[in-house]
């Protein structure tokens, strides 16, 4: 979605609520102020899906590597579930 520049005017105590929150969150300010429109006009979800992959881009991993991250972790949850049979019995 494209974005367009805002220039607005807000209270010093909801600047300051909103800087603590994108610090809090590891987010931007004008993401959180972005989000806080959202909610207000009824438009909560929208751009969260794209929000997470665009924050989290530089530790994307590779389709490949996802798999074989996906695939190792069965493999431990597997051994898990086999050790904790044979504890059982």
């Amino acid at each position: 979605m494209a974005k367009q520049a805002l220039t607005v005017e807000v209270d010093e105590e909801v600047m300051a609520l909103a800087i603590a929150e994108a610090k809090r969150t590891g987010r931007s300010e004008a993401e959180v102020v972005e989000d806080a429109l959202r909610r207000q006009f009824g438009k909560k979800d929208l751009g969260v899906v794209e929000g997470v992959w665009a924050r989290n881009a530089s530790d994307a991993l590779s389709g490949e590597d996802a798999l074989a991250l996906a695939y190792e972790e069965l493999k431990a949850m597997r051994k898990e579930r086999r050790q904790a049979q044979r504890a059982a019995s």
